[in-house]
């Protein structure tokens, strides 16, 4: 088959907080900073993910406010809105994008999330809201999973393609989102684009 590929700096930005934060002595969980997001006021500060000072290992916190400070919107001060200026900026990118890839290949009726991001079952609702689509996430462990099997129909042990899909689909688990308030990201949308170019 055919893939487009198209690299969004994903949960990355989290993981260089929760990192620096951890340094600092807070040894949140995930669960434990996606609460305190939950908390904070939805669309106070939102970032470009792709934005180049936000590439490199070193500390996120500071880059996430001097981006916020840059762009004259409100400076995230705390855990909880760093952490959802993250997750509300990646879901809305993942809109940019999709709507990029509906114009190259044509509708898309869903998305598909694979990976360690499926255990962040915010950012897959945020994900489903801001695309109005259904989110269907899982598996965990796609690329071992995947592996495994390619491996199998290369050396015959599958016969097919579509077996493969199968086995996946009828062995692992996955869990389905649906869009819950699309319309205020719609509205959102006009100030992260601009925030993007």
């Amino acid at each position: 088959t055919i893939r487009f590929h198209k690299n969004i700096a994903g949960l990355w930005l989290l993981q260089e907080c929760r990192r620096l934060w951890r340094e600092q002595g807070h040894a949140d969980s995930f669960e434990n900073l996606v609460e305190q997001s939950r908390a904070a006021e939805p669309f106070r500060s939102l970032i470009d993910p792709d934005a180049p000072r936000f590439a490199e290992f070193g500390d996120m916190p500071a880059r996430i406010r001097d981006f916020c400070a840059s762009t004259n919107q409100p400076i995230p001060a705390t855990i909880g809105q760093v952490v959802r200026c993250i997750h509300e900026s990646l879901a809305l990118k993942y809109r940019a994008t999709l709507h990029t890839l509906i114009n190259l290949t044509g509708p898309i009726d869903r998305i598909h999330v694979v990976g360690g991001g499926v255990q962040n079952e915010l950012l897959c609702q945020y994900t489903a809201d801001a695309a109005n689509l259904p989110v269907i996430a899982g598996p965990v462990e796609a690329t071992a999973i995947g592996n495994i099997l390619t491996q199998a129909l290369a050396r015959r042990s599958l016969p097919s393609l579509s077996t493969l899909r199968h086995i996946v689909a009828a062995s692992e688990p996955t869990r389905l989102y649906q869009p819950a308030n699309p319309a205020a990201w719609d509205a959102i949308t006009p100030r992260f684009t601009s925030l993007c170019t």
